[in-house]
């Protein structure tokens, strides 16, 4: 089967229920070729045995953070030759349907971020005030309008994923792309995408502990310092 030269890589803590959906949802809507990386980052139940329906898995024995997942993911897309990488969450929140979007976006620009409505969703409450926040405050620190600066649900062409180098291993690994990749001049388009809070297994993400690394994130590149 010829490559459509989209890859795309699951970061999976914890989720066995959810996992499978994800990758078959993304072969749907995705070009034939498309080839599904799954990283499991040190799950307890059957991650990664769910995992084996992807085109490849990969393990790492204990967590170590979803930002770590993505690196170990985004590496392995390049070797595979990717001129596309797609990143979608395996807890269900992200609906594959608009992984295209995504992807069409790249037409004009070099990384595509899913925009999130805060307004009128499924959003926790708490969620939709430290996104609302996170992205006025990235948006300082690049100098433009960001409609979300933590949405998992993004696309970069393959020379931004190979240039971009965060240094965080959790959460804030993709703030911290978005401000470097935006701070080298590469064009970032945002696409409207919907939250499936209600379809997904419970996130990952613990509100003060990752969103403290998200503010010293912040700081640092707030303060001036470029990576």
């Amino acid at each position: 089967m010829m490559s459509s030269g989209i890859v795309c890589v699951v970061p999976a803590l914890n989720a066995e229920p959810t996992l499978a959906s994800v990758v078959t949802g993304l072969r749907a809507s995705l070009p034939a070729g498309t080839f599904i990386i799954v990283v499991d980052d040190g799950s307890r139940d059957d991650t990664y045995g769910v995992a084996q329906c992807a085109d490849a898995a990969m393990r790492f024995p204990r967590n170590r953070g979803k930002g770590a997942a993505l690196r170990a993911g985004f590496a392995a897309a390049l070797d595979h030759g990717a001129q596309v990488v797609l990143a979608a969450d395996a807890d269900g929140q992200h609906d594959p349907a608009y992984a295209p979007a995504l992807v069409a976006a790249l037409e004009t620009a070099d990384l595509a971020i899913g925009a999130r409505a805060r307004q009128g969703s499924d959003m926790p409450v708490g969620r939709r005030l430290t996104n609302a926040l996170s992205a006025v405050a990235v948006g300082r620190c690049i100098g433009r309008r960001v409609a979300d600066a933590q949405c998992g649900f993004r696309a970069a062409r393959a020379d931004v994923v190979a240039a971009i180098k965060p240094g965080s291993d959790r959460y804030e690994f993709e703030t911290e792309f978005l401000i470097l990749a935006a701070r080298r001049g590469y064009r970032v388009a945002f696409v409207p995408v919907p939250t499936r809070y209600g379809a997904a297994v419970p996130s990952q993400f613990r509100a003060v502990r990752d969103s403290a690394r998200i503010i010293g994130t912040l700081w640092r590149y707030g303060a001036g310092t470029v990576a």
